[in-house]
């Protein structure tokens, strides 16, 4: 017989952690009969209360794996909410009759929910986008917190066991010791912190002279290359282009298939075909 859970009033950590902590950890677990009930009733019947109760017996679970990632910067309060978006994405997808418990198979979304969260808010610049940067990023900084800067050693064997590149290592690692700045000084800071803001140090070229008319020679010369190469080109495979490319009322491939009585297929290939020249006329 399932043992109905008692409401919660506090299933948000806010200000008041503790008394979070203390209400969540107060809740009974359930034994392995009382999940499987509960779990049936979910995946059979699509039962929200047997959701609400499986959620509610695991919440302590999301805190103990949330305060193994203190060492970030953020709110726990945070990191505990994420972790209860995980945990509802688990109970939702989960099946009695893969023979396993439910906080087994909820630590991979508590910990995704988690990590999401993290690489979102650590920076203001995203250090980790690729899944291997991902792995990386985390296993790394669990291996930082105990070493120094890492040998050549140390990086082939994080490379290796991580599959990804040394230099990816080593460009990680320059991240993870990087840190977040203010283009310009905080309003009450002093002469010596202000002058150490890149606003006082990096040079705005917009307004240089020389760049100005490096700029427009480049321009100029482009421009020029542009129409010989186009030149080059037979008068379709020009009047494509400059259809689809160089107009303001850009043509479909369907415009000039009716035009010139062909495929829209073939007009793509003659497409390709003259971009490749003209790119290799204007690089030669």
């Amino acid at each position: 017989m399932t043992t109905t859970l008692q409401p919660v009033h506090a299933l948000v950590p806010g200000a008041n952690l503790e008394a979070y902590v203390q209400t969540v950890n107060s809740l009974p677990l359930l034994t392995v009969e009382q999940e499987r009930e509960l779990g049936e009733r979910l995946f059979y019947h699509q039962d929200l209360e047997a959701a609400r109760q499986m959620v509610l017996a695991h919440l302590r679970f999301v805190v103990h794996i949330a305060r193994s990632y203190s060492g970030y910067g953020l709110a726990q309060a945070d990191l505990i909410q994420e972790g209860n978006v995980g945990l509802m994405k688990a109970v939702k997808r989960f099946n009695p009759e893969m023979g396993v418990r439910l906080v087994s198979f909820a630590v991979h979304w508590i910990k995704a929910e988690i990590h999401e969260f993290i690489l979102r808010n650590w920076r203001i610049v995203k250090v980790a986008t690729t899944k291997a940067q991902r792995k990386l990023f985390f296993n790394l900084r669990s291996q930082k917190k105990r070493l120094a800067w890492l040998n050549n050693d140390e990086v082939n064997r994080v490379a290796d066991s991580l599959g990804v590149e040394p230099h990816e290592v080593r460009e990680m690692e320059s991240r993870l010791t990087g840190h977040d700045m203010a283009f310009d000084p905080a309003a009450d800071a002093d002469d010596d912190s202000a002058f150490q803001s890149p606003a006082h140090y990096l040079e705005d070229h917009r307004y240089d002279p020389a760049r100005q008319l490096e700029d427009a020679d480049w321009s100029d010369s482009s421009t020029s290359s542009l129409h010989e190469a186009l030149e080059g080109l037979d008068e379709r495979s020009r009047d494509i282009l400059q259809q689809r490319w160089l107009s303001e009322d850009k043509a479909t491939l369907h415009d000039l298939a009716a035009k010139y009585n062909v495929s829209a297929e073939r007009i793509r290939q003659l497409e390709k075909n003259a971009m490749t020249k003209l790119k290799g006329s204007i690089q030669a």
